[in-house]
């Protein structure tokens, strides 16, 4: 039987990027792409099936940030497949993103620009909101509405013949720093993607140990800098067609610099051909390309605590029980 791949966040970017790969690599997978937009699901479908006329592919309408949404969603994956083998959770969101000039400045006359420029620590702060469930909506898009979707979807992921792959994209700019279990949604900061991203890490850390032995497997992956929506969304478009050709020349020197979609894709695809059962479950996957373009992957150690990962785990599972209480009737 063909292998069933679910990737959420897959209308654009790298979501986009890695559903037109991964077929490249294996083109009998049946690939159900998750998006928040119907009408944009069925053009990607759509713009897929084009270059893969022979592909099976499959939409289903997921708003990660709605957890209404994310457990119709689940019902209906339930519904439709018997299991899945890889489901990658790359939906994301960095609302209203600023540059912090004066950090910039000083990592210039610290000498810590590169480092900064490469990892973005300290130069983003972003502007978080509650969403309807009145949660964190950057918490919940980014880790929970996965967390929850794959607590859902566990009938699908456990104990097959096979071993079934979670896939999180995390990044580079995952800091403990910006990560504080006391707010684990981060409502009184101000990097609210950064501390998403750090308890992606801690999250994929705490699943391994929990499901390995029922054949789950978790790994977080770094797709680099890589120009999307997203990105473009930091400055105005303008800025960013001048920076171009000096973010061309920096790749020689930050191999994070992946810069097109296709490249950051790379690590997600490098995990899709490897056997979950090898790979060091405590390291991050970091797609990387050379100044001439090159594309490789490179594993690093993830600087996480495991005792504070269980803890947060032990808090999704108490925020999981209230809201599974409160949309009771969207259960089976």
């Amino acid at each position: 039987m063909e292998r069933v791949v679910l990737v959420t966040g897959a209308s654009g970017g790298v979501g986009l990027a890695l559903c037109q790969r991964l077929l490249e690599e294996d083109g009998r997978i049946h690939l159900c792409i998750a998006c928040r937009n119907v009408q944009k699901s069925e053009a990607t479908r759509d713009l897929i099936l084009a270059a893969h006329p022979a592909a099976q592919v499959s939409t289903v309408e997921v708003d990660l940030g709605n957890l209404a949404s994310v457990l119709r969603a689940a019902q209906e994956l339930r519904c439709r497949f018997q299991r899945l083998d890889f489901v990658y959770l790359n939906a994301g969101i960095m609302p209203n993103p600023h540059v912090n000039f004066k950090a910039l400045w000083h990592g210039l006359l610290t000498g810590r620009l590169l480092h900064m420029l490469t990892t973005a620590e300290g130069l983003m702060t972003q502007t978080d909101r509650l969403n309807g469930d009145g949660l964190q909506e950057v918490f919940t898009t980014n880790l929970f509405g996965h967390f929850i979707l794959i607590r859902q979807l566990q009938s699908l992921l456990c104990d097959n013949e096979k071993p079934s792959r979670l896939i999180w994209t995390s990044s580079s700019n995952a800091r403990e720093s910006a990560f504080s279990l006391s707010d684990y949604q981060h409502a009184k900061g101000q990097e609210s993607y950064s501390s998403s991203k750090y308890a992606t890490d801690l999250t994929s850390v705490v699943l391994n140990r929990k499901f390995n032995n029922q054949g789950l497997y978790s790994s977080v992956v770094c797709p680099g800098l890589v120009m999307t929506n997203m990105t473009y969304g930091i400055l105005p478009v303008f800025i960013w067609k001048l920076l171009m050709p000096i973010m061309w020349l920096i790749r020689f020197f930050a191999k994070t610099y992946t810069l097109t979609p296709y490249n950051g894709a790379e690590a997600h695809v490098w995990l899709f051909k490897q056997k979950p059962e090898y790979l060091d479950l405590l390291v991050k996957y970091h797609s990387c390309t050379t100044g001439l373009g090159r594309c490789y992957v490179e594993a690093r150690k993830m600087d996480v605590d495991e005792d504070i990962a269980e803890k947060l785990y032990q808090k999704l599972l108490e925020l999981e029980e209230q809201i599974l209480k409160k949309y009771n009737d969207l259960l089976d």
